[in-house]
């Protein structure tokens, strides 16, 4: 698949290039949940030696992307709708600060990209749901990079992979889900106004919105 990149300014290693690109797999259910993890076979796919591979794997159960069993094997998780309440209950805290401080800090650069995506939300057809996806992760990466806070970047990057997992096993029930997308788009405007209390209500919104289209769909 294309990897999901958050925006970048540096030479990835082949670890972090590993990680991204495995984890986007187990994101977007090109992976399946419960399905076995084979290190040289990700090293011979990604093109990279078993080092990086075994470096980025440590990392993903860290993440919870992956689980390790002594005797068993390694696994992508299974997707547990019961944690939507858990997962929901974190980001309803932490989109909107991050909404908030994005708008206070995004820098031009990240304002460009911001406006980028908005203007890609045109383009991808409303029934693609797969690359609608990837729009939406892309959208909250940048929103996340766009606080200038490492930790808080961090923390929402791996809620919303989960919150992720959950929206695609669901994904074929979803009645609208180029609508939700969509909702990025006055997110966007306000963060690239320097409307903070106003991205802050969007993006609470936005989350609020996402638990209640999914309790629909199950």
């Amino acid at each position: 698949m294309e990897n999901v990149a958050e925006p970048l300014g540096e030479e990835l290693s082949f670890a972090e290039r590993a990680y991204r690109n495995i984890r986007d797999q187990l994101v977007m259910l090109d992976i399946r949940p419960g399905a076995p993890i084979n290190e040289d076979a990700l090293a011979q796919s990604l093109g990279f030696g078993r080092t990086p591979v075994r470096e980025a794997l440590k990392r993903l159960q860290y993440e919870r992307l992956i689980a390790a069993y002594p005797r068993r094997g390694t696994f992508a998780t299974d997707v547990n709708i019961t944690d939507l309440a858990h997962i929901s209950e974190v980001r309803q805290e932490l989109e909107p600060l991050a909404a908030a401080q994005a708008a206070r800090r995004a820098t031009a650069a990240d304002r460009a990209t911001l406006t980028s995506l908005v203007q890609g939300l045109g383009r991808v057809p409303r029934g693609d749901s797969a690359e609608l996806m990837r729009l939406d992760l892309k959208v909250h990466r940048a929103v996340y990079a766009a606080t200038h806070n490492p930790y808080l970047e961090d923390t929402l990057v791996r809620y919303d992979n989960l919150a992720t997992r959950i929206w695609c096993l669901f994904i074929d029930r979803l009645a609208d889900m180029a609508s939700h997308v969509e909702e990025h788009e006055p997110l966007i405007e306000a963060i690239v106004a320097g409307d903070a209390e106003k991205a802050a209500d969007l993006a609470r919104g936005h989350v609020e919105g996402f638990e209640q289209a999914i309790r629909s769909a199950i």
